[in-house]
């Protein structure tokens, strides 16, 4: 039954980074094998399986609709010369692609994780650094890597405060499990920057000297990493959790910045494009372009953070918005258990979307070219909708499957406990890695954590280990799995036009997540003996 619980898992993992099948077909075939599996085996009825079914069409939507507005806010730019304006003013700041990597995925895409979260950070960035001439498959690997560490915090602390809410204990208990994640990630978080860097050198460096190329980028790398470590562990200790990846990335983007101008422990080599185009001629030569503000270039991106922010964290406003046009679908076919919700004026895809319109007003002083770039978005996204589609719909018959009619716990509550049983004496390697593989099937680091927090916190009391620490190695182990979550992956690569490819960006991003779960365990395991 382990296996039969694990094909969610082990399917994917097969046919896309295993076989290099598309997305849309590798998915497609492990959800018709988890149906037929879960119909057989777990003895889900017909009701719960259309149920679930529909539960994942219905939540497909709200990511495409993100999907949506963050293609259509690249179309605004590239047609407004925005875009070209950005670029120019990022040679400003450095032409050396090592320090714009982390620049754009790391800080820029920490803060829109901080206000965002579902998986907006990685469609934003990868068509930033798309533009400054990375190249496709660069742009969507680094952007989902960069997507890990904020993400322990991110949406204004939602996978704490969702992810931990059927703990006992409350709100103080989560805000020390909180503070226990910047203590980890005071050693094991500090290496994520250089984690970032060497892949780019690695992958898609030029393979001339890439131990040097990187070599020399350690002392700025590392410092930075266990600057956001340790600004984090500050906010999270005086202010609360809730807005450490807010905060945090916006006061090391200012550190950094400023170590850029100062040239502090940065080498005096450039790093520039190892597939043929240097930053600095990645450009257009428009004089609109170039004669428009960078703040008025930036704008629409100003916006969504600002929108993002003051939607989540100005209480009548959220209350007020969350009212008007809910789309959630809740007792989905009647089971109290089976929902999809969906705020759309609160969500990212409306907020990407009527920034984008904003900036095109301000920038073009013109609306006419929005229809165009709207249809021209939708036309682009329909082999994305149905791989979203197929792979959620996988995912919510995974999730759902402890409504069934053999009294049989759930597919990854099952799975958990299996493991506990095995691997209890090594489990500060073992809570990380549970951690990513939820994130990996679920797509959500809240949801991993939510589905797996009251495992961890029983093999914590049976093992007698510190039950903040496990969960903590949770909470860092989901968010980190947001860098190999399939539908994370799919909605990235279709903002760069690389439908089809994901199997080559999962083999990429397993890597850092692998060492990333290394490093926890490690850190884990190292704690342990302290407390």
């Amino acid at each position: 039954m382990l296996l039969i619980a694990l094909l969610a898992v082990l399917l994917p993992l097969i046919l896309l980074a295993g076989l290099n099948f598309p997305a849309a077909k590798g998915m497609a075939i492990s959800a018709g094998v988890v149906l037929v599996t879960a119909a057989i085996f777990w003895k889900m009825s017909g009701l719960v399986l259309l149920a679930s079914m529909l539960q994942g069409l219905h939540k497909t939507l709200p990511i495409l609709w993100i999907l949506f507005g963050a293609l259509l806010m690249l179309e605004v730019l590239k047609k407004t010369g925005a875009i070209q304006r950005i670029n120019q003013g990022f040679m400003q700041v450095t032409t050396d692609r090592r320090v714009l990597t982390i620049l754009i995925v790391y800080l820029f895409g920490g803060l829109i994780e901080g206000v965002s979260g579902f998986g907006t950070p990685a469609m934003v960035t990868a068509p930033l650094m798309l533009a400054l001439g990375f190249n496709p498959l660069a742009a969507v690997t680094l952007a989902l890597v960069g997507d890990s560490t904020s993400a322990s915090f991110g949406a204004v602390g939602t996978p704490l405060t969702v992810g931990l809410s059927n703990l006992p204990g409350g709100a103080s208990y989560i805000q020390l499990i909180g503070q226990m994640i910047t203590r980890v990630e005071l050693t094991a978080g500090t290496f994520v920057p250089t984690l970032i860097i060497w892949i780019l050198i690695k992958f898609f460096g030029s393979k001339t000297n890439e131990t040097g190329k990187f070599k020399e980028m350690l002392p700025w790398s590392l410092a930075l990493g266990f600057s956001y470590s340790l600004v984090a562990f500050i906010t999270v200790h005086l202010i609360g959790y809730e807005f450490a990846s807010i905060v945090t990335p916006l006061v090391v983007l200012g550190l950094t910045l400023l170590s850029i101008r100062m040239h502090w422990l940065l080498p005096a080599s450039v790093y520039k494009n190892a597939w043929g185009t240097s930053v600095d001629s990645v450009h257009n030569n428009d004089k609109s372009a170039s004669s428009m503000p960078l703040w008025l270039a930036w704008l629409p991106y100003l916006l969504v953070v600002i929108l993002l922010l003051v939607t989540r964290t100005v209480e009548p406003i959220r209350y007020l918005l969350d009212q008007y046009l809910d789309l959630s679908w809740v007792q989905i076919l009647g089971f109290n258990d089976i929902n999809s919700s969906w705020q759309f004026l609160s969500s990212p895809g409306t907020i990407l979307t009527v920034a984008a319109v904003i900036g095109l007003a301000f920038q073009q002083r013109t609306l006419k070219p929005l229809i165009g770039s709207a249809k021209s978005v939708l036309q682009g996204m329909k082999l994305t909708g149905f791989t979203l589609a197929v792979t959620l719909m996988m995912v919510q018959i995974f999730s759902n499957s402890g409504l069934n009619q053999g009294d049989l716990a759930s597919m990854p509550t099952y799975i958990a406990k299996s493991i506990a049983e095995i691997l209890a004496p090594v489990w500060p390697f073992v809570a990380p890695l549970l951690g990513e593989l939820g994130s990996f099937i679920t797509g959500s680091a809240t949801v991993s954590t939510l589905t797996f927090a009251p495992i961890q916190a029983n093999v914590a009391q049976q093992a007698g280990l510190n039950g903040q620490l496990i969960m903590a190695l949770q909470v860092i182990g989901a968010a980190a799995g947001n860098m190999i979550c399939v539908h994370n992956i799919v909605a990235a690569s279709a903002v760069v036009g690389l439908s089809g490819k994901e199997g080559q960006i999962l083999r990429r991003t397993a890597i850092p997540a692998l060492v990333y779960w290394l490093l926890l365990g490690l850190t884990g395991a190292i704690w342990l003996i302290f407390i």
